[in-house]
């Protein structure tokens, strides 16, 4: 049985998707801490930056997953796109509030101004769990067998 993809750019940008999600979210954040000479104040500092470049990264390969819409009648919705949906909302959660809400926090404690604990962080990373889970299943599904 031969295989083949349904839409080669989508499954290359969803994979790529979960690729960029798993090193920055899941590798880069939690040890760029334990590097000599960071301080929590240059370690938010540069978290600041490195997560706002991947959310608009994110975004590039949100719309190269939803291109072949733009170029194709979509007559049927399938589970992966009802998934795709999913991804596309906790996106959207965490550009309009989890990112702002962890930015004005990272600034506060920069500024080394006292902060409550927050269920944010633990909200955001539960987000990115999720998301490469939908992902996963999206990328997954374009592989006719």
């Amino acid at each position: 049985m031969k295989s083949q993809q349904k839409y080669p750019i989508v499954a290359a940008s969803v994979f790529l998707w979960i690729g960029f999600v798993l090193a920055i979210s899941f590798m880069e954040a939690p040890l760029k801490f334990k590097a000599p000479g960071i301080t929590p104040a240059l370690g938010l500092g540069i978290g600041h930056i490195v997560f706002a470049a991947l959310n608009s990264i994110e975004w590039i390969f949100a719309l190269a997953v939803l291109s072949p819409f733009f170029f194709r009648q979509v007559r049927q919705v399938s589970t992966d796109q009802l998934v795709f949906l999913g991804v596309l909302l906790i996106l959207i959660i965490q550009t309009v509030w989890l990112l702002p809400e962890l930015d004005t926090r990272a600034e506060q404690i920069i500024q080394h101004r006292v902060v409550h604990s927050s269920y944010h962080h633990i909200c955001y990373v539960a987000a990115d769990v999720l998301k490469v889970a939908c992902l996963t299943i999206v990328g997954v599904k374009q592989l006719v067998f």
